[in-house]
C-alpha cells in the first residue's frame, strides 16, 4: 500500500494534461485501429486524462476510465463535459481493478497499465474483467527504443526500485505472450509515433521535471541525494542523446536506436 500511495503521489505532482495534450493524436489513432462500435462496453485502464478515452466515447461506445490519480481524471471529466460525452470515471489501480468479471467487450490501455509495479498481477485483471470472447488492447513502449534510453540514463542517476520489472518489458513481444497468453491469441506490432514539441531537446527536459510527476519525484531525488555534481553528469549524458539538439525537437518511435527512435507496439489479446 506504501509503494502505492507513493506512485499515485508521483503522478498526482506536477500537471501530466500539458504533457497529455500534446499526445492525443496517438491516442486518437490507437483506438481508430480497434474498430469500437456504438454500444460496446469499454474500459480503459491507466485513463489519465482521457487520451484513448475521449476518443473511445465519441464512437458511441459505453466507455468507463479508470487511473490511480484523481486529478488525471477530474481533468478527463472536464474534457468529457466539454464534448458532452457519457463516461463513467473510476478511481483504481490496475492490479485490483474494482470491477466484475467479464464486464467489458473491449479493455484497452495507452501507457497507462504499463506503469504498475506488478505486471501479473495487471495481465491477470486485464484478461478477468474483459469477456471471454472480447479483445484486450494494449500500447506500450519498448525497450530499445527513446524510452529505453532514457530509462538507461535515469537508472544510472537513480536506481530503480528493487524488485520492480521495467515497465518497458511490456513492449517485449515475448514477455507480452508470456504475460497476456495463455488460453488466448497474442498479436504485437510495432508502429512509429512522433513525439513533436514545439522547443529544443533541454527545454523538453524542463517541460517533464515541471509537468511530468515521476520525472519531478526523480529529479528531487537527485538534487537531494547527489546533488551539482551529479547533475551535471546527468546533463552531459542528455546531451549524448541529441547531439544535433539545436534543431527541432523531433523524436520518431520505433525500432532503431542510432535515429534515436522509441516505441509504439500495440499488443492485441483475443479471449
Amino acid at each position: 500500500m506504501e509503494s502505492k500511495n507513493r506512485m499515485r503521489a508521483a503522478w498526482e505532482a506536477g500537471d501530466f494534461g500539458e504533457i497529455a495534450r500534446l499526445q492525443e493524436a496517438h491516442g486518437e489513432e490507437f483506438v481508430a485501429r480497434l474498430g469500437l462500435k456504438p454500444g460496446m462496453r469499454v474500459l480503459d485502464v491507466g485513463c489519465g486524462t482521457g487520451n484513448q478515452t475521449i476518443p473511445a466515447a465519441r464512437t458511441g461506445a459505453r466507455v468507463t476510465g479508470l487511473d490511480l490519480a484523481a486529478n488525471l481524471l477530474a481533468q478527463g471529466q472536464d474534457r468529457a463535459r466539454n464534448e458532452e460525452l457519457d463516461i463513467l470515471w473510476i478511481q483504481g489501480d490496475a492490479e485490483q481493478l474494482p470491477l466484475g468479471p467479464g464486464k467489458y467487450d473491449v479493455v484497452l490501455s495507452m501507457f497507462g497499465a504499463m506503469a504498475a509495479p506488478r505486471p501479473e498481477r495487471v495481465a491477470a485483471e486485464l484478461l478477468r474483467v474483459c469477456q471471454s470472447d472480447g479483445l484486450v488492447a494494449m500500447g506500450n513502449w519498448t525497450p530499445e527504443g527513446f524510452f529505453g534510453e532514457m530509462e538507461e540514463i535515469r537508472n544510472r542517476h537513480v536506481p530503480p526500485p528493487t524488485g520492480v520489472p521495467s515497465p518497458l518489458l511490456w513492449g517485449d513481444d515475448r514477455v507480452v505472450r508470456e504475460r497476456l497468453g495463455g488460453e488466448s491469441t497474442v498479436e504485437t506490432t510495432k508502429r512509429e509515433a512522433v513525439l513533436d514539441y514545439p522547443f529544443g531537446p533541454r527545454d523538453v527536459v524542463e517541460f517533464f521535471r515541471k509537468y511530468h510527476g515521476p520525472s519531478l519525484f526523480m529529479f528531487a531525488q537527485l538534487d537531494a541525494v547527489k546533488g551539482e555534481r551529479s547533475g551535471g553528469r546527468l546533463d552531459a549524458d542528455l546531451d549524448k542523446m541529441e547531439p544535433r539538439r539545436r534543431r527541432a525537437y523531433r523524436r520518431t518511435c520505433g525500432l532503431s536506436r542510432s535515429a534515436r527512435k522509441a516505441t509504439q507496439p500495440d499488443s492485441l489479446t483475443q479471449r
